[in-house]
């Protein structure tokens, strides 16, 4: 009888073992750091995961633990040009290799080209589905082309006279010469 995982408490050795998988749905309001990347818009649109887990190496004595996630969604994230909401598209498709604890994690970390962590019979898969999609938001999300003409921005003063105010460089300037 196959063994029954909780995606909110995984037992990843268990998981990779049985060669399991596990897919799902939910939505962005589901999801509290989402919701704050979108400042509350469309949080009914669909996140979609799955995840698989495998033994390689498993003829040596301590067979490695992998992890495989897939998720997608699309968020509306704020146009950092117009500041209208922009569906932006994110995929996540990683894997993740499990070692002993943190402190293997640690010193592996640097010698190693694939996304480590730490081995737990109480992983929270959805925890990291949140951090996987977070990272793979654009650092400025914008349209290809706005759907308002952005508004004119006015040229600043060629003169800084113009305002009536000396320019405080000026005034240097002339100590300097007098000194």
């Amino acid at each position: 009888m196959p063994k029954e995982f909780k995606p909110q408490r995984l037992d990843v050795r268990a998981f990779a073992e049985e060669a399991a998988e596990l897919s799902g749905s939910s939505t962005v309001g589901q999801h509290p750091r989402l919701v704050a990347e979108t400042q509350g818009r469309d949080p009914d649109q669909p996140v979609t995961w799955r995840a698989r887990g495998e033994l390689r190496n498993a003829r040596h004595h301590e067979p490695e633990v992998w992890l495989h996630l897939q998720a997608e969604t699309v968020l509306a994230l704020a146009c950092q040009r117009c500041l209208e909401p922009v569906a932006t598209p994110l995929s996540v498709d990683r894997s993740f290799r499990f070692v002993a604890d943190e402190a293997a994690a640690e010193a592996q970390d640097d010698d190693s080209e694939e996304d480590l962590l730490a081995l737990s019979a109480q992983f929270d898969l959805i925890a990291l589905l949140e951090d996987e999609l977070l990272m793979a938001v654009p650092l400025v999300p914008r349209h290809e082309v706005c759907p308002e003409p952005l508004p004119e921005v006015a040229a600043p003063a060629a003169d800084p006279q113009q305002d009536g105010k000396p320019n405080p460089f000026a005034i240097l300037g002339k100590l300097k010469q007098r000194g």
